[in-house]
């Protein structure tokens, strides 16, 4: 029942929250309690997350679930933003994209959630092309669903992603409605505002980063397939604003994406950002210090202040 689902979760919320360091220490949520939809049971298969190297392989997320680190009490200001890390949806930074960046939303009154979604396997999901989408979908609603007992507010959720996470950041801001798990919750799985970091977008075979495509659907996709996925073709009025940003010699995910992105958002009137970089190429987070790249992180804060986002409760 859906109640005594959502008490048992706040029960377990609420002691949570109350274990939390001042230090922004990461306490982990599973996101599902066990009950994954559309999952297979393989014992090969084993959950093992090396967060001190800082990469999770394809064979690491069974149980997918969220790392939170909450916003010190002086500085929080009601947003909170889940975080995607990339990896070709084969693995995961979730390192220099995950707690790293976590850490720098805090600096800025933000509750960050690094969220280890499963990434798509045959042999543990009977469709994987939903299963991170579903994931991302359960992730807003849950802390949309809790936003009280972490000080959120339920309007101020947004989704951050980089490279293959970017490609689910926007699949979430474009399929937020999309019914792919069987729920009787009815909170939205909308996110606010989303974060695009050198994104996989297109599923288009000229600009696609052919990894992530067929690690998410396969070598031989159909067209509405490749359609579906390729999220430059999906924006409407009612998608989510975003800031964005992206190097011009990125030879892994070329900046096409982004700037088709863009290019629709603007089409529909909804608020965009994008940031083009000389340099920085691909995979490096919160950037060189040396470099231009690196400046994604303060435009970025100032495009959140512009917003509101920044502004305390």
């Amino acid at each position: 029942m859906k109640n005594s689902i959502l008490k048992k979760s706040t029960l377990a919320l609420i002691c949570m929250v109350a274990s939390v360091t001042i230090s922004g220490q990461s306490k982990v949520i599973d996101l599902w309690n066990g009950k994954l939809p559309g999952a297979i049971h393989n014992d090969k298969f084993k959950q093992v997350i090396d967060t001190v190297a800082g990469w999770v392989d394809n064979h690491s997320i069974i149980n997918p679930n969220l790392d939170v680190y909450l916003a010190p009490k002086e500085k929080s200001n009601g947003t909170a933003v889940v975080i995607c890390p990339g990896g070709a949806y084969i693995g995961m930074a979730v390192k220099h994209e995950g707690a790293q960046v976590a850490k720098w939303l805090n600096s800025l009154g933000l509750t960050a959630f690094v969220l280890k979604y499963r990434l798509p396997n045959d042999s543990i999901m009977i469709n994987k092309t939903i299963g991170p989408l579903q994931d991302a979908q359960r992730a807003i609603r849950l802390v949309r669903s809790h936003a009280k007992e972490w000080g959120i507010n339920p309007q101020k959720i947004g989704i951050l992603g980089f490279s293959a996470g970017g490609h689910l950041a926007s699949t979430l801001s474009t399929h937020y409605n999309d019914k792919v798990y069987e729920s009787d919750d009815t909170t939205s799985a909308k996110p606010d505002f989303s974060i695009l970091i050198y994104p996989v977008i297109s599923m288009d075979s000229k600009i696609t980063h052919w990894g992530s495509r067929e690690n998410l659907l396969g070598k031989a996709p159909s067209p509405e397939l490749v359609k579906y996925y390729s999220n430059e073709l999906q924006v409407n009025k009612d998608t989510p604003p975003a800031f964005m940003a992206h190097s011009l010699n990125d030879e892994a995910v070329v900046a096409q994406n982004s700037i088709n992105y863009a290019l629709a958002m603007h089409k529909f009137n909804v608020p965009c950002e994008l940031h083009l970089y000389q340099a920085g190429g691909h995979g490096y987070g919160l950037g060189n210090p040396s470099s231009t790249e690196s400046s994604w992180a303060e435009s970025c804060r100032k495009w959140l202040e512009m917003r509101g986002l920044l502004v305390k409760k």
